[in-house]
């Protein structure tokens, strides 16, 4: 069975059997806890550790411990541990956290520390969270992202942190607010009563007064330099004579005492702690394996006891371990079942140093280099599934082969699963030789770039592997690293929306990776349907994402699998079938939690477009302004014009040309700044109808000659009243929207054709064309697209029901245009006694004078240009031979048109 080694940074050490009860300092920590932060900091040896986990077992709050070392330098993996530490408070703490965290388009830590501190502040009791070692930080996003939880971390949580060094923290501002309590060197030091209580009490010396006063003296109180003299006076007669020649700085009495100390050890016991000073942590077992001590092999470690190193017999690692912890030796233990243990950390340092000295020496002491040492704990780990550790110890081993193939990680690169500061520093510290020797090491070296959102060197180091690989024989291996290299371009080109290097990349990684390499060609078949779908083969996208999702799910790649729901939601949405579009996201956001993924934001947007198209405004905004809070976190996309676009369109409908205005003009900047050209036209669409709403019909029309926005042409010409135009647009449109099968496109531009039609004269044909659209629409539930087009399609609908068409479906439509005050009804004109009659829209204008409505209220009602509304001002009249607003009035209810 394997041994489990995570848990063992999130236990708190537990008691030790020496420590001194410290009244003054737990004051302190007591009264700190009204306080946001107590800082512990002192070099090694002032007993931080234990004074905290002394303190926390009297304490009645319940804590969180994590013990951080040097890999924590990477922000997902500290996050990682951070909230699995944070679980033993509150179990759901971050659940859907963690398989978010280590995906290759993972959220901003802001976003994922934002979730955190919200789940943190339901938390209803008062808690401490402890971090231990945090000089070992020296991460800028790690520094970042703690000094965000200390500002906004809720008022019932406490944090402690234990550090040889002064944090990167805001230390100073929690100073002068007053949340800051320090305990230093000062503060740590043994007192003489405590060195007196630890010196005879605990450590069974039975020392005088004097010779007390005089150790505490040379070791200025120091704990870890009281410690090692009374293990070196362990067995001494003359102690008064021993604490008399021992003087010296720190660092002299320290070498002095770790060469008494180990002097006193057997061989075997000093063998012992030279080799296993390379592990961060260790457990029996792999103490075993390092020694290379096979399985009931015994060594003369000896037997230990408080007084004195006797020489006897033991048979493995863990009798070993729990016999130097008995003896006090330096070693700290990290659970309570006394598995696994980790040496202090200063003596683990000088261990290594005598380890590197020993190796180096003719004799060859510690019996086996570092790096054979390194090996051996890589091939434990490995045995026992911790790929990451073992991949560790490889590097550290400059074992390059082993390191190489660990990278791999048997189909799942281990950067996929938080290790991608370890394996980028390990690449990153190789030669170019060595990398062009393994091209495969190139390769994974752009995709941890890729991983990482450094897309600036990713180009750079696929062609230093295509010229690694040139000359080569190819095989299987050549062959799927050609694939890989591929499928990297892809997904670069998918950030560039290039459709057609997609393709061409995607169908060379298909063609060349080795078919058991799933998750990879899994991502291409996801990049193939992304550039069918920006070229409009909506049935080969619609193919391809769903074969993306099934085997993304089979494989557990979890963020494909997302990505490609999102994709499949887009196809289904542009086929008018927006309920199943609507479940897509929904599954999208179900699957990530309540974690702000990138691609959130997609579906986010996807669902505040139909809640629009579902008439649906309160969530339709809801899920808009979430997609661009997400949005605008992001850094080289445009996926922020989309999302603000939505919600421009919502302001519209809410009759805010204002709002409307200011939103598409900050679009607009957007898309200029960051050279979007390809969202130029989406901006000036939407452009086009907020000048069309504000009665700006000649500026709407400029605008629309320099894009090609053939739908808002046609409102162009339908607000300046020329009917003939808007059917030359549409009519050649709607037949190559139904030739490509674009069912979306095909049911508005019938939508917008019903109603140039009626406008033209022609109102069988816009009923007709009315009927077939209403057939499209109902089983996507559609309402806006109709409701959109105001008090036109309200009396067309108005005479479709009198024909007996859809009348189910056309009541719930006439319901939303009565609660906006436009019965279509009303409009239905009777038999005109004009020489030349009026117009379906004449008529509707007709009526909003008669309802005293100015000429701008019905621009805005009938979202058409104040010119347009004049000219049809001046045909009224003439054709009812008035001159005033008043005549027309009269004149029309005589003739019985009101």
């Amino acid at each position: 069975m394997s041994t489990p080694i995570i848990s063992t940074k999130l236990y708190i050490p537990p008691p030790r059997p020496n420590a001194v009860f410290r009244p003054r300092l737990f004051e302190r920590l007591n009264e700190g806890l009204s306080r946001r932060l107590t800082l512990i900091s002192a070099s090694a040896g002032y007993g931080k550790t234990t004074l905290v986990s002394e303190w926390l077992v009297g304490c009645e709050r319940p804590f969180a411990w994590l013990s951080l070392d040097e890999g924590d330098n990477d922000p997902i993996r500290f996050l990682s541990y951070l909230i699995a530490a944070l679980q033993k408070i509150a179990a759901n703490i971050g659940e859907s956290v963690f398989g978010m965290l280590h995906s290759p388009h993972g959220p901003p830590i802001e976003s994922i520390l934002t979730t955190l501190i919200n789940q943190l502040t339901a938390i209803p009791d008062h808690f401490i969270l402890v971090l231990d070692d945090y000089h070992v930080i020296d991460a800028k996003p790690v520094e970042k992202a703690l000094s965000l939880i200390i500002e906004h971390m809720p008022p019932q949580m406490h944090m402690v942190i234990i550090s040889r060094e002064d944090p990167h923290l805001p230390l100073a501002r929690l100073r002068v607010r007053d949340q800051l309590t320090e305990l230093r060197v000062a503060d740590l030091r043994f007192t003489h009563s405590e060195a007196a209580g630890f010196l005879n009490q605990m450590m069974g010396l039975n020392l005088l007064t004097e010779d007390i006063a005089l150790l505490e003296a040379r070791t200025e109180g120091w704990i870890a330099g009281l410690q090692l003299a009374a293990i070196s006076m362990k067995g001494l007669k003359d102690t008064t004579s021993f604490i008399k020649s021992f003087t010296g700085s720190h660092h002299f009495v320290l070498d002095y005492l770790i060469e008494e100390v180990l002097q006193q050890q057997p061989e075997s016991v000093q063998t012992f702690l030279l080799c296993t000073s390379i592990l961060d942590r260790m457990c029996g077992p792999l103490c075993d394996a390092v020694l290379s001590r096979a399985e009931g092999e015994q060594t003369d470690a000896g037997v230990f006891s408080k007084s004195s190193l006797h020489q006897g017999a033991f048979s493995t690692g863990q009798e070993t371990l729990l016999a130097l912890e008995h003896a006090n030796l330096f070693i700290v233990p990290l659970d309570n079942e006394r598995r696994w243990y980790r040496y202090h950390h200063l003596f683990a340092d000088l261990l290594r140093q005598r380890l590197q000295l020993s190796a180096q020496s003719p004799k060859g002491d510690a019996g086996s280099s570092a790096a054979e040492l390194h090996v051996r704990a890589s091939r434990w780990y490995e045995e026992n599934g911790l790929e990451i550790e073992a991949f560790q110890h490889a590097a550290a081993a400059n074992d390059i082969e082993r390191a190489a193939r660990l990278i791999e990680g048997n189909g799942m690169p281990l950067h996929f699963r938080g290790a991608v500061a370890p394996v980028r520093n390990w690449l990153e510290s190789l030669p170019s030789a060595i990398l062009d020797e393994r091209p495969s090491l190139w390769v994974i070296y752009a995709s941890v770039l890729l991983f990482g959102s450094q897309m600036a060197g990713v180009e750079q180091k696929l062609k230093a592997a295509e010229a690694a690989l040139q000359g080569a024989e190819p095989n299987e291996k050549t062959d799927d690293l050609m694939g890989h290299i591929a499928a990297i371009r892809a997904t670069l080109a998918v950030t560039q929306h290039e459709a057609e290097t997609i393709l061409v990349q995607s169908r060379r990684a298909l063609e060349y990776l080795h078919p058991g390499n799933l998750p990879v060609r899994t991502a291409t078949i996801w990049t193939l349907g992304y550039a069918y779908h920006l070229q409009g083969d909506r049935v080969s996208a619609t193919k391809a994402y769903t074969e993306a999702i099934s085997i993304s799910e089979a494989i557990g790649h979890f963020i494909i699998t997302i990505m490609a729901t999102i994709g499949l939601g887009n196809m289904q949405e542009a086929d008018n079938r927006l309920d199943m579009a609507a479940k897509s996201y929904r599954r999208v956001l179900q699957l990530a939690g309540d974690l702000p993924l990138l691609v959130v934001c997609e579906a986010h947007l996807g669902l505040a477009r139909i809640g629009y198209e579902w008439n649906d405004m309160d969530a339709a905004g809801q899920h808009g302004q979430k997609s661009v809070q997400l949005a605008i976190q992001l850094e080289d996309t445009d996926r922020l014009v989309a999302c603000e676009l939505i919600l421009a369109r919502l302001k519209l409908a809410q009759g805010d040309l204002g709002g409307a205005a200011a939103i598409v003009s900050k679009a607009a900047q957007f898309v200029r700044q960051h050279h979007f050209v390809h969202r130029v036209s989406e901006i000036a669409a939407v452009q086009a109808l907020v000048l069309l709403r504000q009665g700006h019909l000649a500026a709407a029309a400029k605008l629309v000659q320099k894009h090609e926005i053939p739908l808002v042409q046609a409102r162009v010409h339908l607000a300046k009243g020329d009917t003939a135009a808007v059917l030359d647009v549409l009519v050649p449109l709607l037949r190559q929207m139904e030739a490509k099968g674009w069912e979306d496109e095909r049911l508005r531009i019938m939508v917008l054709l019903s109603v140039a039609l009626q406008e033209h004269g022609e109102k069988d044909k816009a009923i007709q064309l009315l009927r077939d659209a209403l057939a499209l629409a109902e089983s996507g539930g559609f309402i806006r697209i109709f409701i959109d087009e105001g008090i036109p399609m309200a009396g067309l609908l108005s005479d479709a029901a009198a024909r007996g068409i859809m009348k189910d479906y056309i009541v719930k439509l006439k319901a939303v245009f009565e609660a906006k005050g436009q019965r279509g009804d009303d409009y239905v004109p009777a038999v005109q006694p004009l020489i030349e009659p009026l117009s379906q829209r004449e008529l509707i204008v007709l009526q909003l004078i008669a309802q005293g409505l100015s000429n701008h209220e019905i621009s805005d009602r009938l979202f058409i240009a104040l010119d347009t509304v004049k000219g049809h001002n001046r045909r009224i009249f003439g054709k009812l031979q008035v001159q005033r607003r008043t005549e027309a009035v009269a004149r029309a209810r005589e003739l019985g048109l009101l």
